[in-house]
């Protein structure tokens, strides 16, 4: 059954949940949290996006942000993911 159709609307904070694939460790370390974070400025800059707050744990990401135009947040955060 395929995925429901998400609904992207413009200036409104959204809460992301980004998971390790198999609950594996996203950030093992504080080098590899400050780079996922500047991989994450780098990339939502572009898009408009602004980074208001986050969680980084070991096996999960959290960020909060408000993007002018929601539509090209999720492959901007596919790319953050595949780095």
């Amino acid at each position: 059954m395929p995925r429901r159709t998400r609904i992207h609307v413009d200036d409104l904070p959204l809460y992301i949940l980004e998971r390790g694939h198999d609950r594996a460790a996203c950030c093992s370390d504080d080098q590899d949290r400050l780079a996922y974070l500047g991989w994450l400025r780098e990339t939502l800059a572009p898009e408009y996006c602004r980074l208001h707050a986050w969680v980084l744990m070991t096996h999960q990401v959290h960020p909060l942000l408000t993007a002018e135009r929601a539509e090209p947040v999720p492959q901007a955060l596919i790319s953050v993911g595949r780095l």
